[in-house]
């Protein structure tokens, strides 16, 4: 059977509307690896609230995704887009004009409670056909990952030229070029439909829930999100004081530790496919998470230390991040995949904010081993669930193996 190809209108709709995803999500990770020291500075500034302001744009981002999503279907998705992106500005140029920690708290919040990623994906359902709709997620995957990876190295530069306060106005500067795009390159359908591979219907919400096979892939991606939050409210501070390496110069250690990391997963994920080992590859990336953690419980101290630690963590979370979403559409039962990832997506953003605001409350009171030693036990936790998931369901399309 042939396979069709995405033609010059779905690929212009979808590379445009990925791009304003990628807009969004360079303004919220650009200062991931900056944030907890210029916080530092602000006026009431404590280790909790610091890691409060980390993650608390994943707490309204968990909460306002899926109605969103769901309002577009009544409203059309570009109103809810443009308010999503307006919200977003408003919460930047927040963060930016702000010298007190309830300002930042304030503006992180706004920022996350523009939250679109829903009404983009179903926006990109209605401009693609059906056949041609898993490359255009493709798209949208591979752009969520070099955004994450871009804004890793490009936070600790342009803290260094335009400031922390600096990066907020870019953030809110992107959002405007964003609606841009929407209103430029991106067409209006005649009508939107709802597309159960890619939307939630509230209807089945309960069952998808209590789903056991999809609860233990949540429970994965909450657990990575947490404990990536986690790490960057103590790492940097941790690296600033242990190696001498302040926030501007910090690219110098995630450039090569990401270049390594992409490159040593890329085998990870031929052997798992060419070989059909996804379990075992999956199962050992999240011993290499707990492994990692454990380290730096030991190392954090040393630099070189934390260097062999974030090049395991980041190998392992590349491979799993690219797996979890392809498990979840696999296990979800037919029809329900829309659902199924719409909870998994809510389930990354409670972990966003559960690992920032955890880490900041026990930072605070014992230390940045007890940050690590908290992703640890996570991390194990996690371990024994992946350990006992089933090699391979009763369906084909389910396999695990």
């Amino acid at each position: 059977m042939k396979t069709l190809s995405i033609n010059a209108g779905e690929k212009r709709a979808t590379l445009s509307l990925s791009l304003i995803f990628a807009f969004r999500m360079l303004g919220l990770f650009m200062v991931l690896p900056v944030l907890s020291l210029y916080a530092h500075n602000l006026i009431g500034a404590t280790p909790a609230l610091i890691g409060f302001a980390l993650g608390s744009y994943g707490l309204t981002q968990a909460c306002l995704q899926l109605p969103l999503g769901m309002l577009s279907d009544k409203i059309g998705r570009k109103r809810v887009i443009t308010g999503g992106l307006l919200v977003f500005i408003a919460g930047s140029i927040v963060c930016a004009l702000s010298h007190t920690m309830a300002g930042l708290i304030m503006g992180r919040a706004l920022q996350g409670a523009g939250a679109i990623g829903a009404t983009l994906i179903a926006f990109i359902a209605d401009l693609t056909r059906e056949e041609t709709r898993t490359k255009a997620m493709a798209i949208v995957g591979v752009t969520i990952g070099l955004s994450f990876a871009i804004a890793m190295i490009a936070g600790p530069v342009l803290s260094s030229l335009i400031g922390v306060s600096g990066i907020f106005w870019l953030t809110a500067l992107l959002g405007l070029i964003g609606i841009g795009i929407l209103f430029t390159l991106v067409p209006t359908p005649t009508h939107c439909e709802f597309h159960r591979d890619v939307e939630t219907l509230p209807a089945l919400l309960i069952s998808t829930i209590k789903d056991l096979h999809l609860v233990r892939l949540y429970a994965g991606i909450f657990t990575l999100h947490a404990i990536l939050t986690a790490s960057f409210v103590v790492l940097p501070p941790l690296l600033q004081e242990a190696a001498g390496l302040e926030a501007h110069r910090q690219w110098l250690l995630y450039l090569p530790v990401l270049l390594l990391a992409f490159v040593s997963m890329i085998p990870c994920i031929i052997f798992a496919e060419k070989y059909h080992r996804l379990k075992p590859v999956f199962v050992s990336s999240v011993a290499l998470i707990a492994l990692s953690q454990g380290a730096l419980w030991e190392w954090h101290g040393h630099y070189l230390g934390v260097a062999f630690c974030l090049y395991g963590f980041f190998t392992a979370f590349t491979f799993l991040e690219a797996s979890l979403p392809s498990l979840v559409s696999k296990t979800a039962p037919r029809g329900s995949k829309g659902t199924a990832m719409g909870v998994y997506s809510t389930a990354q953003f409670l972990g966003i904010f559960a690992g920032g605001s955890l880490a900041g409350l026990l930072y605070g009171r014992y230390g940045a081993s007890s940050v690590f030693l908290m992703s640890l036990l996570l991390a194990i936790i996690w371990l024994i669930i992946a350990i006992k998931m089933p090699a391979r369901d009763n369906t084909p399309s389910n396999q695990l193996s």
